[in-house]
């Protein structure tokens, strides 16, 4: 079993939420995957996060929408961890990216920022404290990659490669074009990147997808169905990797199923 009690600098270590509807999106989760969910308050009592886990392991968390997006979708963040929140954001400016929100203390979790890639994919930092990020993964339930998907391609790598330092590897899916891992990692790569395929209406920002892995995603599928969200597309065969979903929860916020095709 992948357990995790840290996870090194320019590796993706989290994932959560930002939900309109908090207690829609706390109860969908826990019903499609079985989480276990422990709210986390403010010295007032007014809740501000809740943590995800499944068998003693966090797995992922859920929050409100952040300022200035009244009316969004709720939408899956992405977080990469880092050493040094400052020099990280500090090369993001420098490579043409966009700081969202500067560095901020999250009492003592930890230190975030939010910023933004210069075809204006969002995605966090994360420098740990007490809260190390997931604590598994990969395994049946568990977040289990990130995947860019990005009408300008070639812009992307060049501002993560300078950022974080990552090396690619591109293969040829015929029809579904080429794919790029991000090297590094025992689970076959750091994350992906691919094309935004042309079926995507253009007013989809480019973004990053969060997948987590299923051990049957057409049950998966029906099961989310049936709590409340909607499948966007499949399951469907990819060759070499496994059957994919794509689903809305009953907020709206994407995510992806993974059913590895070898277990």
């Amino acid at each position: 079993m992948p357990v995790f009690s840290s996870h090194a600098p320019s590796t993706p270590c989290w994932v959560d939420l930002s939900s309109p509807d908090v207690d829609a999106a706390r109860a969908f989760y826990p019903a499609l995957f079985g989480w276990q969910a422990e709210d986390q308050f403010d010295d007032e009592g007014n809740r501000i996060y809740t943590l995800f886990s499944l068998g003693g392991h966090l797995v992922a968390g859920l929050g409100g929408m952040p300022p200035g997006t009244d009316g969004m979708p709720g939408m899956w963040n992405s977080y990469i961890a880092v050493a040094d929140c400052a020099a990280t954001v500090a090369k993001v400016e420098a490579a043409g990216g966009t700081v969202m929100m500067p560095p901020m203390q999250v009492m003592t979790a930890g230190e975030m920022a939010v910023c933004a890639d210069p075809t204006g994919a969002v995605f966090s930092l994360w420098k740990a404290g007490e809260h190390q990020g997931a604590g598994i993964c990969n395994e049946p339930n568990t977040y289990a990659w990130n995947e860019l998907l990005d009408r300008d391609l070639a812009t992307a790598k060049a501002f993560y490669s300078q950022v974080f330092g990552w090396d690619y590897e591109v293969s040829d899916m015929g029809e579904m074009g080429q794919y790029t891992v991000i090297a590094g990692g025992e689970n076959g790569g750091l994350g992906g990147m691919m094309d935004m395929p042309d079926a995507v209406p253009a007013e989809v920002p480019n973004h990053w997808m969060v997948y987590f892995t299923v051990a049957d995603a057409a049950a998966t599928a029906a099961a989310a169905t049936a709590a409340g969200g909607a499948v966007v597309d499949g399951p469907f065969e990819v060759p070499g990797v496994g059957r994919i979903a794509v689903l809305a929860d009953p907020t709206g916020a994407s995510f992806s199923l993974m059913q590895p095709a070898d277990a």
